[in-house]
């Protein structure tokens, strides 16, 4: 049992009871009378004696009565509580889950109202948590303090800790879902600093302000949960939410690509899962720019269960299917995908409950036939897989000839990609890629050394230098490659198994510079992005003639032709289409750029700001859909003009198999990973005794009252 106000209760106890007791020991002031006869004194003398000062109470049903019923009224303003599963601890860190899995609509226990997601229930069963604790006294000043913790992507400490109930309430009640994916370790961080003892010099062992029990409201969807590394100090309850027998079809992946000999095809690839233990028949719907295009019926297998010997519960493996669309579209535009359920409401295996991932959003550039020049001493293979692409120009230059093509490292000629193969022209010394800690100088015209121009660059067997490049640390080890980046557009879809180089070239990324390693062998980077405000490259390490049979295997030409379009169409003025929930989206426009703004998937806008490079970064986007950034200056080639401002739309996508997937972890799948934490399935289940207590103290008084009056009577 649990008295929520105790001193209250005891404060009034220690005035009540002994008020009432001394009622009883008073005595009477009497009126003297004189009387005829002395059979009456017999009678006086008891009065006299039982209101007299300090006398043995004697055995009254009434005084018995009155405290019985005073008593009962003053436990009830204690509030007592019956509580199965007590939460423990002065101190209460309270995190709740609002990554899109909690958006789905099976937060009703009892399936009747439909509309209720798993993160209504969670702030249900939170605000539950807050009622139960107990509130500052008169006598007890520190009553139950608890923090508010919300996460997704990212961990955000909403309140600190606080014993005021209401404001407990009003941020709880505060708090809307996101469409991000699910990252526990940031909030199991920032639970713990508040809930661990640390050492404290000349302190010891100390907690700060006295310790804490961490509360996790979530349905379990926790892909990082294995990455933690729990102590025996930790205290976490784990209260589950949502059905873990919901079933859900969604998008986990999509992408447009244009044919690689026919720009103006564009092929649209959708990966489905399916979560539910029977296979499922979905209409993949496709729109363009708002028009449906194509519907196409697609049957996603059912999940599998399996489940392991040492394994604490079962695992689903859910189905998978995949559908291409295929449109002849040389127009750039927005594509919107949606997955709609024929015969959902007639099925009796309910309904799928989450509608983030029955939608996909891409944005496509315009199909255009690139022109290239080559800059080469004669190095076949590589002409020969630009020849294989189908180009609108490709003009070829020796290193002696390719001087015409740019001064002070800015191009002469307009070719949308330059293709260097072991040859960089010189750039001025006020470009930003000559030495990390070189100043510009106030004559452009300085030439410096050989760098990247600024321009978009697919470059072969150079290192440049600079911020934005590479540091060449002179002959390195024959390798393989060890890892790429596999999701990256020049490089999806390849197999680098083939590809050996000996020798290779030692090289490291430069102090606070913007490179990005693509591919790594052992003696460095191989593939090198480079990207500043105005040049954006693909920089191949090593020499082509020293990578073995590369150039002779299928995944030399795809790169060579994926990275063209990666960085003609993703260049520097058109930045990434694509963002991920929960995430910062970054874009560069263009250095005039001014008046920039975005709008919102819902509707809203809000201003951008600008960096001096033409950096910009909006974030977090915690809604999937279609971002629209405008400005007023230059276009880049994916941008559109309208109404005089330049546009330029980015998708954001949930595309997450792991979110899409809502089986309900068990406090078991928890309590396995992490050795502090427990079930609070019952935790919350308390019950009032003070209606009780209120109640039988008015039946007692009514008692006493009918005692009295026939006492009186009588």
């Amino acid at each position: 049992m649990t008295f929520l106000s105790p001193s209250l209760s005891l404060i009034a106890a220690a005035i009540a009871v002994p008020a009432l007791i001394i009622l009883y020991f008073l005595k009477l002031k009497r009126r003297q009378v004189e009387v005829s006869s002395t059979l009456l004194w017999k009678k006086a003398i008891q009065d006299l004696q039982a209101n007299a000062p300090f006398q043995r109470l004697r055995n009254n049903i009434l005084l018995i009565l009155q405290l019985i019923a005073l008593i009962a009224a003053l436990l009830a303003l204690a509030q007592p509580e019956l509580r199965r599963g007590p939460a423990s601890g002065q101190r209460h860190v309270i995190v709740i889950d609002r990554s899109a899995s909690m958006k789905a609509t099976d937060g009703d226990p009892d399936a009747k109202d439909t509309a209720r997601t798993r993160f209504d229930q969670a702030k249900a069963r939170a605000l539950e948590l807050v009622e139960t604790l107990r509130e500052p006294g008169l006598l007890d000043a520190s009553g139950d303090e608890a923090m508010l913790v919300v996460f997704d992507t990212t961990a955000q400490r909403v309140l600190n800790f606080t014993a005021n109930k209401q404001e407990l309430k009003g941020a709880i009640n505060a708090l809307t879902p996101t469409d991000a994916t699910t990252r526990f370790a940031p909030a199991f961080a920032t639970a713990r600093a508040f809930a661990q003892p640390v050492a404290v010099e000349g302190r010891g062992i100390v907690t700060p302000g006295g310790g804490a029990a961490i509360h996790l409201f979530s349905d379990g969807r926790l892909p990082d949960l294995a990455d933690l590394a729990p102590t025996a100090d930790d205290r976490l309850i784990y209260y589950p939410v949502g059905n873990p027998k919901s079933w859900n079809v969604g998008i986990v992946g999509l992408r447009a690509e244009r044919g690689l000999d026919d720009p103006n095809s564009l092929s649209i690839f959708i990966s489905l899962q399916n979560s539910d233990t029977r296979p499922r028949t979905v209409d993949v719907q496709l729109a363009a720019d708002g028009r449906v295009v194509a519907v196409r019926e697609v049957s996603v297998p059912a999940a599998r269960v399996e489940t392991e010997p040492q394994a604490v519960n079962s695992q689903r493996l859910p189905g998978l299917a995949g559908v291409v669309f295929t449109l002849d579209r040389p127009d750039g535009g927005v594509l919107t995908l949606q997955l709609r359920h024929p015969n959902a409401q007639d099925d009796p295996a309910g309904r799928d409950v989450l509608a983030t991932d029955d939608f996909g959003y891409l944005v496509v550039p315009p199909a255009r036939r690139l022109a290239v020049a080559l800059v080469t001493s004669g190095n076949l293979f590589l002409r020969k897989a630009l020849e294989a692409q189908t180009l609108a120009k490709l003009d070829v230059y020796t290193p002696e000839q390719a001087a015409t093509l740019f001064t002070d490292g800015r191009p002469t000629q307009p070719y949308d990609v330059y293709v260097l193969d072991s040859w960089l022209p010189n750039v001025a010394s006020s470009e930003p890629n000559i030495g990390p800690t070189t100043a510009p100088t106030s004559s452009p015209s300085a030439a410096s050394g050989p760098g990247l121009p600024a321009a978009r660059v697919l470059a072969f067997n150079v290192a440049p230098p600079g911020r934005i490049g590479v540091v060449d640390k002179g002959p390195g080890e024959p390798t393989v490659v060890l890892k790429w980046e596999r999701d990256h557009p020049s490089l999806r879809g390849l197999n680098l198994d083939a590809l050996a180089v000996a020798p290779s070239r030692r090289i490291e990324l430069p102090d606070r510079g913007s490179a990005r390693v693509l591919a790594e062998g052992i003696s460095g980077p191989l593939i090198v992005e480079c990207s500043d405000p105005s040049r954006r490259a693909l920089v191949v390490t090593f020499d082509l003639l020293n990578s073995g049979n590369w150039m002779l295997d299928l995944s030399f030409f795809l790169y060579v032709s994926q990275g063209l379009r990666a960085v003609a169409d993703a260049g520097s003025d058109a930045g990434s289409l694509q963002a991920a929930p929960g995430g910062d989206v970054e874009l560069i426009l263009p250095p005039t750029a001014t008046d920039a703004r975005v709008a919102l998937p819902d509707g809203s806008r809000t201003p951008l700001l600008v960096a001096p490079d033409g950096r910009a970064v909006f974030g977090p986007a915690v809604s999937a859909g279609v971002y629209t950034f405008s400005w007023l200056g230059p276009q880049g080639a994916s941008d559109v003009l309208v109404e005089g401002r330049t546009r330029r739309a980015i998708s954001v996508n949930l595309a997450d198999s792991f979110e899409s997937d809502l089986a309900t972890a068990p406090p078991e799948a928890i309590s396995a990973s992490l050795l502090g934490a427990s079930s609070g399935q019952d935790a919350l289940a308390t019950r009032a005794l003070w209606p009780w207590l209120v109640m039988l103290a008015i039946a007692v008084l009514l008692l006493e009252w009918y005692v009295y009056n026939r006492k009186v009577t009588i």
